[in-house]
């Protein structure tokens, strides 16, 4: 360290950096007061001598006696505009020291002009000098397109910190009036670039409000952030805009939400419509406007930029804010949701009550031993389903747990486990043809069962399908089986004899019948909504809608829940009652759970016709394995609904 005491010559540079260019010399507290030589001949300074900034320099014998620290006063030799500027500032607040300067020039020695590329003060410099100080804003910068525009595709003129807030020695805070960033003038700053979008929103009902003084319409960084401007197309800003345009368009917000545009979008999709596919982004205007794309006039056009050659003057009657809640909207949708909520609100109240009465009978009975084990006996087995039947009811399974693992993610959009089961399926784009091909599964099971039925009815004349103890049409003794089995819930009355066929096992084969007429005619009407609007009123789609929902949360909910409880789950079966699978039962079950089937069976003299050996054991394993996995999912996806429900 040099600590001679020397006085430095009139040319001062020369000889003063002869000994500052030395990497070891420190002042007394230990500060680095290298000044590289180069650095420092082509900086912005370097046409000054030490003496210009150090005016103490010539007369201090230093590093002794060290030198006073360079003063405002001396930098406003030059630079008394920028320091008037920077005082009235935000950054000027705490006061104008050579330091503030350095925090964003540099090293004094080393400052380069604001038109060089690579000086502190360059666009991508900006990053540093800025983000120095205001790390979380340049941290959403730097994930916005603007940053992107600048960094990755490499373009001049994409936005920096000083593009946006101006000067960079007038900077105000954002809130002030005059900011370039304020609500006040934002659109103009933002217009600078995009003078083509600011024209039209200048046009719409919100730049119409910020024109007349208001406050109550949105600006540009009201929808698109102030630092982390992500590209509009995005799939993160498809799912973000409608949100954004709730905050003020709550009602409209919901209605979208619950809408299927809604559901898709927010769980990723790419073509469902937001509030930008038919208000146009920064055109908006009221329906009432000839220009609005919402206008009557230009519905056509709209719509059939997603529906192309789907289009007709019903279809463009259709809803897609319909509130079904609301009678004074439309009365005929009104009374399809009342419909669908009386429904399902029978449905569980009734099977819910009845099914938890029968749990508390049964866990009782099993504490008493009244019910005896059949599981895997050795003893005679009795034929109850046919092949043809089990591979049918594999089939129904299978593409049942399709359409429910496909369609209720939709439904429930906004439960936190959609998402993830929705990836599992590509996308909303992946499992809609999962569930289309499950849809023409149902649709080919249900067929072939009704042919199947209607051949042998017609043209092999057997009777029994429509009436007797082999149909699955309710008869009065079903009335009286539920009776008495309520008597025997609450102690009572002995069980009832059942038949071949109970009252529950005769519900949950109707319920398809039902359920794939609902849900079938519905979701072909959401498929092919052109089609159906050649005939149709519009609002049966929104009616459409409401039912496949509705109907499928019925479906859904009552055979993960009840008909696993009375096949399955059940103390007398539980974890699972493999003769769906095998097709086969005990012969001393049959006695006990449908003593009328075996007696009748007994008086015809048919029982040794329907003896079967008992299910291998590889069979069983089968039966089981597949059998349990199905019922885990079916319990899943009940849960989900709970949580879905009880989140909601």
């Amino acid at each position: 360290m040099a600590t001679a005491p020397h006085a430095a010559p009139a040319d001062a540079n020369a000889s003063c950096l002869d000994c500052h260019n030395d990497s070891t010399l420190q002042d007394v507290s230990g500060r680095s007061l290298t000044v590289q030589t180069v650095t420092f001949a082509h900086s912005a300074h370097g046409s000054f001598t030490c003496s210009t900034c150090h005016t103490d320099a010539l007369t201090v014998r230093h590093p002794r006696q060290p030198l006073g620290p360079v003063s405002i006063t001396t930098c406003a030799a030059c630079h008394q505009e920028e320091i008037n500027q920077v005082t009235a500032s935000v950054h000027g607040l705490r006061g104008v020291r050579p330091q503030l300067c350095m925090s964003c020039h540099g090293d004094i020695h080393a400052v380069l002009r604001p038109q060089q590329a690579n000086g502190w003060t360059a666009a991508v410099a900006e990053i540093h000098s800025c983000g120095h100080c205001h790390e979380s804003m340049m941290s959403a910068y730097l994930s916005s397109a603007h940053a992107h525009a600048l960094l990755v595709v490499g373009l001049a003129g994409a936005p920096s910190c000083t593009d946006c807030h101006g000067s960079a020695h007038e900077i105000q805070r954002a809130d002030s009036a005059h900011a370039p960033t304020s609500f006040a003038q934002s659109p103009q700053t933002c217009g600078k670039c995009h003078a083509g979008i600011l024209a039209q929103w200048r046009e719409s009902t919100h730049g119409m409000l910020w024109h007349e003084g208001r406050t109550d319409g949105p600006v540009c960084t009201t929808c698109h952030e102030a630092h982390a401007v992500k590209t509009p197309t995005s799939a993160a800003m498809r799912r973000q805009f409608p949100s954004e345009c709730g905050t003020c368009h709550s009602r409209r917000f919901q209605s979208f939400e619950d809408s299927f545009h809604g559901q898709a979008s927010s769980l990723g999709s790419t073509t469902a419509a937001t509030c930008t596919s038919c208000h146009t982004a920064h055109h908006n205007l009221p329906p009432s406007d000839p220009s609005s794309s919402v206008n009557p006039r230009n519905l056509r056009a709209t719509c059939g930029r997603c529906h192309d050659g789907e289009v007709n003057a019903a279809f463009l009657t259709f809803d897609p804010h319909a509130d079904p809640r609301d009678p004074k909207r439309n009365l005929l949708l009104y009374w399809v949701w009342v419909f669908m909520t009386a429904l399902l609100l029978g449905v569980f109240g009734f099977f819910g009550l009845h099914d938890l009465l029968w749990l508390q009978r049964t866990v009782v009975g099993k504490l008493r031993g009244e019910y005896p084990t059949f599981r895997h006996s050795t003893g005679p087995y009795v034929r109850r389903f046919t092949s043809t039947q089990i591979v049918v009811h594999v089939i129904v399974i299978v593409s049942f747990l399709m359409l429910a693992a496909t369609g209720l993610p939709l439904k429930y959009a906004g439960a936190p486990w959609a998402p993830n089961v929705m990836t599992l399926w590509g996308g909303p784009h992946g499992a809609g043809i999962l569930h289309r091909i499950a849809a023409v599964v149902t649709f080919g099971y249900f067929g072939f069962h009704v042919v199947g039925v209607l051949y042998r009815m017609v043209f092999k004349h057997e009777r029994g399908y429509l009436w007797g103890t082999r149909s699955l049409v309710p008869q009065p003794s079903d009335i009286r089986d539920l009776v008495g089995n309520v008597g025997y819930f609450l102690y009572l009355r002995t069980q009832p004899k059942f038949d071949r066929w109970t009252y529950w096992e005769k519900f949950d084969y109707l319920a398809v019948f039902w359920g794939v007429a609902i849900i079938g005619f519905t979701g072909l009407m959401l498929w092919f909504p052109g089609f159906f609007t050649r005939f149709l009123p519009g609002w049966t789609l929104n009616a459409a809608f409401i039912a496949h929902s509705d109907e499928a949360l019925l479906a859904t909910g009552f055979i993960f829940i009840f008909h696993f409880f009375h096949t399955h789950l059940r103390p007398e079966t539980f974890p699972m009652d493999p003769v769906i699978f095998t097709g086969r039962m005990p012969l001393e079950r049959l006695k006990e759970e449908r003593p009328l089937q075996y007696e009748r069976l007994v008086a015809r003299g048919q029982l040794e016709r329907v003896l079967v050996p008992p299910p291998t054991r590889v069979q069983l394993m089968r039966a089981y394995i597949f059998g349990l996995a199905m019922v885990a999912i079916g319990v899943a996806l009940a849960v989900g609904i709970f949580v879905a429900l009880l989140g909601g």
